[in-house]
């Protein structure tokens, strides 16, 4: 085997580059006259055309920003797509909660937005405040203070569960990290 060179392909992870051809990479360039950024998001030229611009991410909002996803449908047409869409995409919206994101942002349950209504606070109420409001509150209907009020003890009662639901929330959220 004179002349037989090794392969410096050693498997995984790959020690030579992905590109080891001493080729230029073609960039297509933004179709925006004038514009001398790479064209990265495609956009149709026209509807039910394979053809597409290609432009920068500037320009590429700037094409969509007018794009009506209702245009040329009668208002009855466009009430019934937007309710498909809504029934179809409901379930993300049912699930956000779960997110990684924090309070006021659509992160709580429609349990715990109970909860700090009747609390009277804010969506985006940090814990603190919230054990604030509960023992404000609940001092002024507590049994003790005022004895056989039937409607103070609803209250306390209804104050006591919409702690509890937002306690829990708070240990999930801990947990989760």
């Amino acid at each position: 085997m004179v002349g037989a060179r090794r392969s410096m392909d050693w498997g995984f992870p790959r020690w030579r580059g992905y590109s080891e051809s001493r080729e230029a990479a073609t960039v297509r360039m933004c179709d925006r006259h004038g514009c001398d950024q790479a064209g990265i998001c495609p956009a149709p030229k026209s509807p039910n055309s394979p053809d597409k611009w290609m432009f920068c991410q500037k320009h590429a909002a700037e094409y969509n920003s007018k794009w009506d996803y209702f245009e040329g449908l009668s208002k009855e047409e466009a009430a019934s797509r937007a309710a498909d869409e809504k029934r179809d995409n409901a379930g993300y919206a049912e699930a956000s909660h779960y997110g990684w994101a924090g309070s006021g942002d659509g992160s709580r349950s429609a349990d715990e937005m109970r909860a700090l209504e009747a609390l009277e606070l804010e969506a985006d109420a940090d814990f603190p405040a919230i054990k604030k409001a509960y023992r404000e509150r609940a001092k002024k209907v507590h049994p003790d203070v005022a004895p056989g009020d039937a409607a103070a003890a609803a209250e306390f009662q209804k104050l006591q569960v919409a702690y509890e639901v937002l306690r829990q929330a708070e240990d999930r959220r801990e947990w989760k990290g």
